[in-house]
């Protein structure tokens, strides 16, 4: 029997499709092997949102070829769909296409080149799949997007915006309940432009899924502040429900209308602020995610400053930090380019700032005596990983199972996580 290893770059969109993946081969009567070196074909679904991650791939490329010559190699996911000349010698699988993975894998095994790169169509959201996690259900709730931002390259390979019907999604997720999933991950390009194409939106959806019998927590993925402010007063009520982790990730990517302008993000520094003030005044425990570019083209001291400043006002809980990688075939490749130097120092002290607020927005929970959800296992041996009501981190040690619920009390912080103890 054939064996097939799948590797998976970049977000939560791209795991999702690799679950599908794996369901539909496993269906196929393929089998999963669990490391590159048992397997005859290796998947890569690839990811082309940084310069470094697709850099990655063709070192990862190169040394497969050199350790494993006789292994067949498939390439899928957001890399593939755009640089599919780049990838002429290898089968490839694209974004609106994993449904098809069986037959593209197929014509490798026959030394077959075959590029499934046609967009007009969107995958099932029934098809089988091979959870990573058992009690995670990843739910893609739409493809592409309606932004046009200038550094992006996600765009070229999922395209606009193509919204799952909620009636599917709903289908989608009791099925899941059934087979004990207690935690999803609603996820997409921009989650917060989900429905417009289809006259909803996310508080709709929403108010579908929490209406579900079942104990169960629902994690909304990355949303653009441009969209969410068209519909925010239906969504941050639906936060006080149990069943929503209070967790919001809002890209500010900037905080200089002048750097924003020029990325198209679509609002302006002020109405992320805004945003943000409203959403922490409805929801007390909430957990803010945010993403910052640091060296967009032509970013100025004072831009920077201004980014800065834009930080201490909303003291994110987690900021993912990108130095800006010019990427091919978009307009912000072809703009003046902020001097590398400027841009690591930069970078180091927005690393420090970022370390800082964490910190102190970890040492609030100290004290606190709640429920999580174990949804991991940790890396030390008899250490588990659970999630509180703001999908907040917790370690804590123990004999616990996935998906048991655990009344802790929070006995350390630190940069990155909270430490508990059990309770009662």
């Amino acid at each position: 029997m054939t064996r097939i290893y799948i590797m998976t770059q970049g977000c939560a969109a791209n795991m999702a499709d690799s679950e599908y993946m794996k369901g539909i081969l496993k269906e196929a009567k393929f089998e999963l092997a669990n490391s590159l070196e048992e397997s005859d074909v290796v998947i890569i679904n690839t990811c082309t949102v940084k310069t470094p991650t697709e850099n990655e791939l063709f070192r990862t490329l190169e040394n497969i070829r050199r350790e494993h010559p006789y292994k067949v190699i498939v390439l899928a996911g957001c890399l593939a769909q755009t640089e599919p000349k780049k990838l002429k010698d290898y089968c490839v699988v694209g974004t609106s296409q994993i449904h098809k993975v069986v037959s593209v894998v197929e014509e490798a095994l026959h030394d077959n080149v075959v590029h499934a790169l046609e967009t007009g169509e969107m995958p099932p959201l029934n098809l089988p799949k091979v959870r990573k996690n058992p009690i995670i259900e990843i739910i893609p709730i739409n493809r592409g997007c309606l932004s046009a931002c200038t550094f992006c390259k996600t765009k070229h390979a999922r395209g606009n915006l193509r919204s799952y019907p909620i009636p599917e999604i709903v289908a989608v997720a009791k099925k899941a309940l059934r087979e004990g999933v207690q935690e999803f991950w609603l996820t997409s390009q921009d989650t917060m432009c989900y429905g417009f194409d289809l006259d909803t939106n996310l508080a709709t959806l929403l108010k579908e899924l929490v209406a579900l019998s079942g104990k169960f927590k629902i994690r909304v993925g990355m949303g653009n502040p441009v969209h969410l402010k068209k519909f925010k007063d239906e969504l941050f009520p639906l936060f006080q429900s149990e069943k929503l982790f209070q967790f919001l990730h809002l890209p500010a990517q900037s905080g200089s209308d002048a750097v924003l302008e020029a990325m198209k993000r679509g609002n302006s520094a002020a109405e992320f602020l805004s945003l943000v003030e409203e959403a922490k005044r409805l929801i007390p425990r909430l957990t803010l995610a945010t993403d910052i570019i640091i060296g967009f083209p032509a970013e100025s001291d004072e831009d920077h400053w201004q980014t800065l400043e834009l930080l201490r006002k909303t003291s994110p809980d987690v900021i993912n930090l990108s130095r800006f990688w010019a990427r091919p075939k978009t307009p912000a490749a072809l703009m003046q380019q902020v001097p590398s130097d400027v841009i690591k120092h930069r970078s180091k002290i927005v690393t420090d700032i970022a370390e800082n607020i964490s910190t102190l927005q970890n040492e609030r929970w100290m004290g606190w005596e709640g429920e999580i959800l174990i949804d991991e296992q940790g890396k030390e041996a008899g250490q588990w990983i659970g999630r509180n009501s703001s999908y907040k981190q917790v370690l804590v040690p123990g004999d616990f199972r996935l998906g048991d619920w655990v009344q802790v009390r929070i006995t350390k912080t630190t940069v990155w996580d909270l430490r508990g103890e059990v309770v009662g």
